[in-house]
């Protein structure tokens, strides 16, 4: 199976997930084969400030045009903020996507989690992941959203944390489970390992980039295991 990426909504998160990749497939004892085409974080910002989904679905478009023609089976949008205008992309799409969002729902629902705290991009938290967990309630933060969200996108942009951003974020997500009744936090921001990795905490953490590529993982199984393996 070839798996696309559209990377570069950040940099950082985009290297991580090219890391975890190499790392899951190599301990599977699987082949990869992996094509990235890099995005503009600042008209992903900007589109999804605007709640423009028409006009960054033709952006990713374009890039899932380009993956399509390097010969990808299959495509992921690597920020969670671009599933704002995920079916809106799929309808334009000429090759399978893997929908970011709704494998997070499973998971959650398998693991039995029924409120879950939030932290990422401003319109990620404003809107509750887009309104696109069936499964599982949220919450975001009560202290307010603008600096929490201003203080991602500085590190997404960045690439980079910062130890008062990581404390930010820490106090946040342990105020959301002991005020808010979280009973795991999700880091709806891919760049978010950059706050997280390497911190023992007393409350479980939902790595979105982890879990979309256990799904990658398990759709090459699956496609191998059927006689499909791509290319």
């Amino acid at each position: 199976m070839h798996i696309g990426l559209i990377g570069g909504i950040g940099p950082a998160a985009t290297v991580l997930y090219y890391q975890r990749l190499v790392a899951a497939f190599g301990a599977a004892q699987l082949p990869l084969s992996l094509t990235i085409s890099h995005a503009s974080i600042e008209d992903l910002a900007a589109h999804a400030k605007a709640d423009d989904r028409a006009g960054q679905a033709r952006v990713f478009a374009r890039h899932l045009a380009a993956l399509e023609g390097a010969g990808c089976d299959i495509a992921l949008i690597t920020a969670l903020t671009g599933h704002f205008c995920f079916d809106e992309t799929q309808a334009l799409a000429g090759i399978a996507m893997l929908d970011g969002v709704e494998v997070i729902d499973r998971f959650c629902a398998a693991q039995g989690i029924r409120v879950l705290g939030l932290l990422g991009s401003p319109p990620v938290m404003s809107t509750h992941l887009f309104d696109r967990l069936n499964r599982v309630q949220t919450v975001v933060p009560d202290t307010g959203l603008d600096g929490i969200g201003a203080t991602y996108m500085a590190l997404a942009r960045s690439g980079t944390c910062r130890d008062d951003q990581r404390q930010m974020f820490l106090e946040t997500a342990t105020r959301m489970v002991e005020v808010q009744g979280a009973e795991a936090i999700l880091l709806a921001g891919t760049d978010l390992g950059l706050a997280f990795d390497g911190h023992s905490l007393p409350f479980p953490v939902i790595d979105a980039v982890e879990v979309h590529i256990q799904s990658l993982l398990q759709e090459a199984i699956d496609r191998g295991a059927g006689g499909d393996a791509g290319t």
